[in-house]
């Protein structure tokens, strides 16, 4: 079958049963897909599940419809507002490139690659994907999705550098001339609703006939299985003060690093930094148990220590929120296990009500 047949085939499949998503625009309508939506949108994407992304991206809309409004979002509102999104450079990347669309483009996003690698947060598959879906202009996209597809249609079966690359050429050979935007999405929908990563729903693939892994019998064995590697596990503190008046004591973490640019309870050990916190002679009391969170390459234990302060503490490093102005769900997921596991010693009575799925929608 040739390529322009596959993508004909493809698009039809794609105009029944691809994704209805929030900033998606798809078929024959006569509405073009907003660049600023799809910019906005794969950002939030990049290494994040459509799922996780859905209320963010909604919340988001909500408060900044355009370019504009984005750029000229108080910074901290937006970093507060991701908050348990994780990967927290997109946020600060997002800011960044919002401010110079909206400042020295006049709005408007640059349709060509080149152009869309220029600005921050944007490599080469996200510049791809921008300029396919949000202006049709041909580019080859491929994410984790595309590449397992191509892997099977074409019998690719290792994991290799090299194989990618010819997973690649072989993408860029299938993209039609026609519809490339569409095209994009209805490849990353087959691959996520039908190709998936175990047990491929074959029956209802519209490339099933050519598909040269299930003509071998072999689509649950490409491509190959990843080698994991045991993730090394870091310790560290944790500092969770409160004035008597009820205003916690809360750090801007680095702008470099993880979480970088977020509030958060100062911490000690497990960043590479020390915390003042651990001169400072509040007497502190050591909560039982550990907070554990995963990262993407090590493992967190992180132990946490109390104290009640006296309205004239120092702030350190550090800042005083009072108590009305603190929303714990505007913290980073790592720190609000650390508040929740922190509050019964002052509040013994308090209900454990900052779970993931409370902020925001999510």
């Amino acid at each position: 079958m040739r390529d322009q047949s596959l993508s004909v085939k493809l698009l039809e499949w794609y105009d029944e049963y691809g994704r209805n998503l929030p900033w998606r625009v798809r078929g024959a309508s006569e509405r073009k897909p907003d660049p600023y939506l799809v910019w906005l949108s794969e950002i939030m994407l990049q290494q994040t599940t459509v799922a996780a992304v859905k209320p963010y991206f909604q919340r988001f809309v909500e408060l900044w419809p355009t370019v504009r409004g984005l750029a000229s979002a108080d910074e901290a509102q937006v970093m507060s507002e991701w908050a348990g999104l994780g990967y927290y450079s997109r946020a600060r990347n997002l800011i960044k490139c919002a401010r110079i669309v909206a400042w020295e483009r006049g709005g408007e996003f640059p349709s060509d690659q080149s152009e869309l690698l220029s600005l921050p947060g944007i490599g080469p598959y996200t510049a791809a994907a921008i300029s396919s879906i949000a202006f049709d202009r041909r580019a080859t996209v491929v994410d984790g999705n595309v590449e397992r597809v191509i892997a099977r249609m074409r019998l690719v079966r290792s994991r290799t550098s090299a194989a990618k690359k010819e997973i690649r050429v072989i993408a860029e050979e299938m993209t039609p001339t026609e519809r490339v935007g569409d095209y994009a999405q209805a490849l990353m929908d087959l691959g996520a609703t039908v190709c998936r990563p175990r047990n491929p729903n074959c029956e209802i693939c519209p490339w099933m006939e050519c598909c040269m892994a299930r003509n071998a019998g072999v689509q649950n064995c490409i491509p190959e299985p990843r080698r994991k590697n045991a993730k090394p596990v870091r310790t560290g503190t944790a500092f969770v003060a409160r004035r008597q008046d009820g205003a916690w004591l809360l750090e801007r973490r680095p702008e470099k690093g993880l979480l970088g640019g977020m509030l958060g309870w100062p911490c000690s050990g497990w960043d590479g930094r020390e915390s003042w916190m651990t001169r400072s002679d509040y007497g502190w009391k050591s909560v039982d148990g550990e907070v554990l969170h995963t990262f993407t390459h090590f493992h967190l234990q992180l132990s946490v220590k109390v104290a009640d302060i006296e309205d004239a503490a120092d702030a350190g490093d550090g800042m005083f929120i009072d108590s009305s102005e603190f929303d714990p769900r505007s913290l980073p997921n790592l720190m609000r296990k650390v508040y929740e596991k922190a509050l019964p010693f002052f509040e013994p009575n308090a209900l454990r009500t900052v779970g993931k799925s409370e902020k925001k929608g999510v």
